[in-house]
């Protein structure tokens, strides 16, 4: 019976042997091993996760957090993902909509308390969609922000009990641009208008400085949205 010291070890020798591996072959390494227990999260502002996701797994589940306050260019990328490409996405849902929320918490969570607007809107429909699988793979990037510079390859979930992937976690900015060249592949329109991360629309601007996230959630003090821990 494999235990959850066995997983952790396996995540870390993982890390370890892949962290030279191109990005293809780490999601292949992360197909092999864990079959239709990986999945896929998506936050649509480009689709390199998804493509490299398809070439391995066709189609592969794909998750997309469906907040209800995402930039309709956003939405519009995830209909045009289902059409293109050949990916089972999900759009998880929260257990309240906007109006319920705001009739529970006070109008405009995000607001007084985005941390809790975060927890309810995106982590718990993950941590409840995680359930089903053994390991996800995420497009977090080193480069993305000072925060994550230290993204490993393969990490041990502890909080979840599951295998946390980063096939793309080494690649530069310009790496991203060149495989989404190279493959003539979609990206969120908000990209060329600016933007250089994106979520929900209430809490994200335009960068202010050089750091691609510090577009999101200014003047909160918050820089995750608790995903990641």
């Amino acid at each position: 019976m494999t235990t959850t010291v066995d997983q952790r070890e396996l995540a870390r020798r993982a890390n370890q042997d892949l962290e030279h591996a191109t990005a293809l072959e780490i999601m292949t390494w992360a197909h092999d091993r864990f079959g239709a227990g990986l999945v896929v999260t998506s936050s649509l502002a480009d689709t390199v996760l998804i493509h490299l996701a398809e070439r391995v797994a066709p189609g592969i589940d794909v998750l997309f957090l469906d907040t209800g306050y995402h930039f309709v260019e956003t939405i519009g990328t995830r209909d045009a993902v289902r059409a293109v490409h050949n990916v089972n996405l999900i759009s998880l849902i929260p257990e309240q909509t906007v109006a319920e929320q705001d009739a529970t918490w006070g109008k405009d969570l995000f607001a007084s308390d985005p941390d809790r607007c975060c927890a309810l809107r995106k982590v718990a429909p993950l941590d409840k969609a995680l359930q089903h699988y053994t390991a996800w793979a995420s497009g977090v990037r080193r480069a993305d922000s000072p925060a994550r510079a230290k993204t490993p390859i393969v990490a041990w979930d502890s909080r979840r009990e599951l295998a946390r992937v980063s096939p793309i976690a080494t690649w530069t900015d310009q790496e991203v641009a060149d495989y989404i060249e190279q493959n003539a592949l979609m990206v969120n329109p908000l990209l060329d208008d600016g933007y250089t991360s994106i979520g929900c629309e209430p809490c994200t601007q335009r960068p202010l400085d050089d750091d691609p996230r510090s577009g999101r959630w200014v003047g909160l003090g918050k820089t995750e949205c608790g995903i990641l821990r």
